[in-house]
């Protein structure tokens, strides 16, 4: 089994990162790891340029928007709480492409896990980030811990 020494937790700022970045410091505590969060996240102002009429509605942004800023909120007292435990943390803010950006970090830190959600998006995180589960997992160097959330419908 290969040595445990650097570990990425990606995260979409979103609810469910929650439950990701805790088993991240989890594992990163049991194995004497550093730790790395990426935050990705996607301004929905800046998809409205993109927007296909009708494809997503205003208020659909400004719920993702708010997810969004609450979240944060959420896993900025976890990570607080962890680097006032003694816990250090390093954190990475990224508003590029997450696949680009999850490489870069992974060969400039010499990634040994990434740790990543598998969840069911909503439409407006398909449409930021649908598919790349499935490209990181194929092109990253590293083995990636993909972490289930709990099911549930997904609404489109």
């Amino acid at each position: 089994m290969e040595t445990i020494k650097r570990i990425l937790v990606i995260s979409r700022m979103m609810p469910y990162s929650r439950k990701t970045i805790k088993l991240g410091v989890s594992l990163a505590r049991k194995y004497d790891a550093k730790l790395h969060i990426l935050h990705l996240f996607s301004l929905p102002v800046d998809m409205m340029a993109v927007n296909a009429p009708g494809l997503f509605s205003s208020d659909e942004y400004l719920v993702y928007k708010n997810n969004q800023e609450e979240a944060k909120k959420q896993l900025d007292m976890i990570i607080k709480q962890e680097t006032l435990e003694g816990f250090p943390i390093n954190e990475l803010v990224s508003d590029h492409d997450p696949v680009e950006e999850i490489e870069k970090v992974v060969c400039e830190e010499k990634i040994d896990l990434i740790i990543m959600s598998a969840h069911e998006e909503g439409r407006i995180e398909h449409a930021l980030f649908g598919g790349e589960n499935d490209t990181i997992v194929r092109r990253m160097p590293c083995s990636v811990l993909l972490v289930k959330n709990e099911p549930g419908p997904v609404e489109w």
